[in-house]
């Protein structure tokens, strides 16, 4: 085989081609990130392509699902469809379209020239008739394994007659080699060898006309100059018909010519075959079985929901097969794409470790601006993102500020950016609702009804800083004969309705004295009535 192109300098380009079948999944979203890391490394194009050929499982919700999920991550691609702000579908660069039910023509045209060269032959067996030969292969009736080979599996042409008489339909089958192996250059496996009589020949365009993956796949990698492959392992036994169908689709210039056919970009002259492929391992769970939602959160959409920050799903999923050469876990987008190398990629499974991604999350978080950490919080109080609204619109001036002066309080404590749902509606509604377990837990405790009495006495006068409100609260317990704690869980109860609160000096002071003061008063009867009924 050739190199791909006829000079050093010629630009890598590589893609990430999902089936928009459902959520991006987080063994898809590393992969994106694997291709995207390459081409920035060698300062080349990453291709963002739809592979939606199958219409009976693509949808387009699914297909702009993904679109955002990825540019959300952060990896910003060169060519592929893409969403304007206004959720209109545009398409970015010069040998589109990037969806495969926009190719349709090519495919059907490229399906042609190979069956008129011989390359291919109809197979007009129905599902069923080609499971039972199956079976009967692996009952050893007929002897050999079930492989497809156009010598013990191609039509008669009295069947040929008879099957077009009665107007059965056929799916189109490329002719593969008898003998011989075919060798793969991986640069996570090595050189991988195949057996061409263990190799069924593919399917490659169905009954209904479509194509399938093998050509679609091919058709789009060659016509979009694609120099590199890399992708989860499970294609890796697909591969050798790639090749060959790379080898059929440039020789005589039969994809050249369907290209011009249909009125899509010509292929670049420099650009050859894929020579060079890349079949990442396996993402499991930490009990080392297939990742599944039994492990918990599985698709980028919903770490997205939960509050995970790009930069950490970034980095955490980098580390899935990969490892810097310091062996630091850290590292920001720079040192990633400086050290990145495909050819570093580890063997064995990766596991995918939700409790590791939370802790990396909240090490990140706190090391946030705290501007940029309220920006970032805001989609989760509006409705945006999690489960509660808590904001009703945009944020207010004033509820920005209040934010801002919540997130030093909270910083600290948060790993996940949607647990600021469990502390802000507190400091950003007018007021607060007791929470029942905390009543219970607090309210109904000796002296705790005294406390909040104490508490609105003599916070009303005091100066109302941090340092004034502590001074004020912790001269009660002597006054009251309890410890401090008898004093601060009912209050902060009281105005924050919760027994788990930001600290509550500081709670105190963002909250203000006249919120502060009536949630004191809001409180006292449902403390002295949980007090009467213990």
């Amino acid at each position: 085989m050739s190199d791909h192109a006829s000079g050093p300098t010629a630009p890598i380009r590589v893609r990430f081609c999902p089936a928009p079948t459902g959520w991006l999944h987080v063994g898809s979203a590393r992969a994106a990130l694997y291709n995207w890391l390459h081409a920035r490394h060698h300062g080349g194009a990453f291709v963002f392509r739809i592979e939606d050929t199958d219409a009976s499982r693509a949808t387009e919700d699914s297909m702009r699902s993904m679109l955002e999920a990825l540019a959300w991550v952060g990896l910003d691609w060169d060519e592929g469809p893409e969403l304007d702000a206004d959720g209109s579908l545009t398409t970015r660069g010069a040998y589109g379209p990037y969806r495969q039910s926009e190719r349709k023509e090519l495919y059907e045209a490229v399906a042609r020239r190979l069956e008129a060269a011989g390359h291919t032959y109809r197979d007009h067996r129905t599902t069923e008739e080609l499971e039972a030969w199956r079976e009967r292969q692996r009952a050893g009736g007929d002897g050999g394994p079930p492989v497809v080979k156009a010598t013990t599996f191609e039509h008669t042409a009295e069947e040929l007659a008879w099957f077009s008489a009665e107007g059965r339909p056929a799916s189109l089958r490329l002719r593969t080699p008898e003998t011989g192996e075919v060798m793969v250059s991986d640069l996570v496996r090595g050189e991988v060898r195949f057996d061409w009589a263990d190799i069924s020949d593919p399917v490659i365009e169905r009954s209904d006309g479509s194509a399938t993956y093998p050509l679609a796949n091919s058709i789009d990698d060659l016509a979009q100059g694609i120099d590199l492959v890399c992708r989860g392992e499970d294609l890796l036994s697909v591969t050798p018909r790639q090749v060959l169908l790379h080898e059929l689709l440039l020789a005589d210039g039969l994809l050249d010519e369907a290209l011009a056919e249909v009125g899509l970009p010509p292929r670049d002259p420099a650009w050859g075959p894929v020579t060079r492929f890349a079949h990442l391992p396996m993402v499991v769970g930490p009990d080392r079985k297939k990742l599944s939602k039994r492990h918990g959160s599985v698709a980028i959409q919903e770490f997205r929901r939960q509050g995970f920050l790009p930069e950490t799903l970034r980095n955490y999923l980098a580390l899935l097969g990969w490892a810097s050469s310091d062996g630091r876990e850290r590292l920001d987008d720079a040192e990633l794409i400086g050290e990145f190398d495909l050819a570093g990629v580890g063997r064995s499974p990766a596991a995918f470790d939700v409790d590791k991604l939370t802790a990396f999350n909240g090490e990140r978080i706190r090391e946030l601006e705290a501007d940029d950490l309220a920006h970032r919080l805001v989609p989760f109080l509006d409705g945006t993102l999690g489960d509660e609204v808590i904001l009703d619109g945009p944020p207010t001036g004033d509820q920005l500020i209040t934010l801002r002066g919540l997130v030093p309080l909270i910083q600290e404590r948060m790993q996940r950016l949607d647990e600021v749902q469990r502390y802000a509606p507190a400091f950003l509604r007018e007021t607060v609702e007791l929470d029942p377990d905390s009543v219970a837990k607090v309210f109904t405790k000796a002296g705790s009804y005294e406390a909040i009495e104490a508490a609105r006495r003599v916070l009303e006068d005091v100066d109302w800083t941090v340092e004034g409100i502590e001074e004020a609260l912790r001269a009660l317990p002597d006054e009251l004969g309890v410890g401090f704690g008898k004093v601060a869980q009912p209050v902060r109860v009281a105005v924050t309705g919760s027994s788990v609160s930001p600290p509550l000096f500081e709670s105190l002071e963002l909250l203000g004295r006249e919120r502060s003061l009536a949630r004191l008063d809001a409180a006292a009867p449902a403390a002295r009535e949980a007090r009467d009924d213990a």
